[in-house]
């Protein structure tokens, strides 16, 4: 996956030495750090690999990697000083726009080369843009949808959907948890991902879907009041609520590749778990419409650079550079099955390419918007791009856990509505100067 890394990484050096490169300037040379999370072994082991790869490809730049571990990753970075931060950071996306707010970022466009950001699939560059600025470029992106057992589905006489415009209606949804809980080994439908905590960013990632179908949104012009609390996310989160029913809460871990199972709501990091488990069996399908078109969530793990770059934006540049060309960006996603995140990556994979097995993820990339311009066109929908937004999901996913638990729908959102616009209130809306 990775051959010709090394003639890749000579242009990149070439070209940030020259005019045509991102930084426009001089050469690129001398050491950066760089910080990255510490997640699934075999992501980690290709990011280690890749590094090594571009500190030996080369003798003008190296990298010094520190990996910190993923519980701790986003806490590090707020609880670090701007001026202590290393040259070139990961961050998850929906952190980005408040470490650019606490300035520790910068805009990449004179950083990475203007190749490197038109390449882009539309879902990194929705992410990773802020205020009309590039902050963040991501080797890779993220697909959810509902996966199915298609023995399970046979049995009932169910067929799957398999694009965007097929996709079941939220009405034909719940007649078929119910068809599907009768011939489920556990009686339970659907593992809804219950055990990864829905007051957690799961429970913001995959329920937001619902409320985008429905033609809610969770925030506009900076105001969650009349918004979070709408009448169509009141109704959207009801019927979520009431799939309780048929949701196997999945404690083992193992419900829908063990075959309890007939559905499971989840990303594509699962594949090579589900098809290793069901092999022809396993169907993608995408989410309920609930009347505004599916819609799914994206958003992944993108790297940006610090003000310390900019002392250094040439050996800053070559390292994004590097990161974001096809070789490298195949060597990461063979590791973690994900989404490709540059539009050349994406023809060549052997998942998400034309015909292929993860195809619907690529194509629901491909209409990416974000989440206060949600059209019925629009499939891919990114999460709030604010520096607020760790206040936004943690009221949004306290009102989640509620309300699966019984409590009142309105209620909770009307509490969750009055907690953020306060915290907006008491920071000024969260404007940059």
């Amino acid at each position: 996956m990775t051959i010709g890394t090394g003639l890749s990484l000579a242009l990149i050096l070439s070209a940030c030495s020259g005019d045509s490169g991102g930084s426009g300037g001089g050469e690129a040379d001398g050491a950066i750090e760089v910080w990255a999370h510490a997640g699934q072994a075999a992501e980690s082991e290709a990011l280690q690999s890749l590094v090594d790869e571009f500190n030996s490809s080369q003798e003008d730049v190296t990298a010094e990697l520190t990996l910190i571990p993923e519980a701790d990753y986003t806490s590090t970075i707020q609880s670090t000083s701007a001026e202590d931060l290393p040259e070139v950071m990961e961050m998850d996306a929906p952190t980005m726009a408040s470490f650019v707010y606490d300035r520790k970022l910068i805009p990449l466009e004179d950083v990475v080369s203007a190749e490197t950001l038109d390449n882009r699939i539309g879902g990194v560059e929705e992410s990773g843009t802020y205020n009309d600025a590039t902050y963040a470029v991501g080797m890779f992106d993220v697909g959810l949808g509902l996966w199915g057992n298609k023995a399970l589905l046979d049995e009932a006489g169910i067929e799957a959907p398999t694009t965007a415009d097929e996709a079941w209606t939220v009405d034909e949804f719940e007649t078929h948890l119910a068809e599907l809980a009768e011939v489920s080994p556990s009686g339970k439908a659907v593992d809804l991902g219950e055990a990864n905590g829905f007051a957690a960013e799961w429970g913001t990632f995959t329920t937001t879907p619902d409320i985008w179908s429905a033609g809610g949104t969770l925030m506009l012009d900076g105001e969650a009041e009349g918004v979070l609390n709408s009448q169509q996310n009141v109704d959207a989160l009801e019927r979520w609520a009431s799939w309780k029913e048929f949701a196997d809460p999945n404690t083992s871990g193992t419900a829908f590749p063990d075959g309890e199972t007939a559905l499971t709501w989840t990303g594509n990091w699962m594949y090579p778990t589900f098809s290793e488990a069901l092999g022809e069996d396993l169907v993608l399908m995408p989410l309920p419409d609930f009347g505004q078109g599916t819609k799914a969530g994206h958003g992944s793990w993108q790297w940006g650079a610090t003000p310390a770059a900019e002392d250094n934006p040439e050996a800053a540049g070559a390292f994004l550079d590097f990161l974001l060309t096809d070789e490298s960006i195949g060597a990461m996603v063979e590791a973690n099955a994900a989404v490709p995140g540059s539009t050349s990556a994406l023809e060549q994979s052997e998942l998400y390419g034309p015909d292929k097995p993860l195809e619907l993820f690529a194509d629901n990339l491909a209409s990416a918007c974000g989440s206060e311009d949600v059209t019925e066109e629009c499939v891919a929908v990114a999460r709030p791009v604010t520096p607020g937004y760790p206040t936004v999901t943690s009221a949004f996913g306290s009102a989640l856990l509620a309300i699966w638990g019984g409590a009142d729908v309105q209620d909770e959102l009307n509490s969750a509505a009055r907690a953020i616009d306060s915290d907006f209130a008491d920071n000024d809306g969260y404007q940059n100067d």
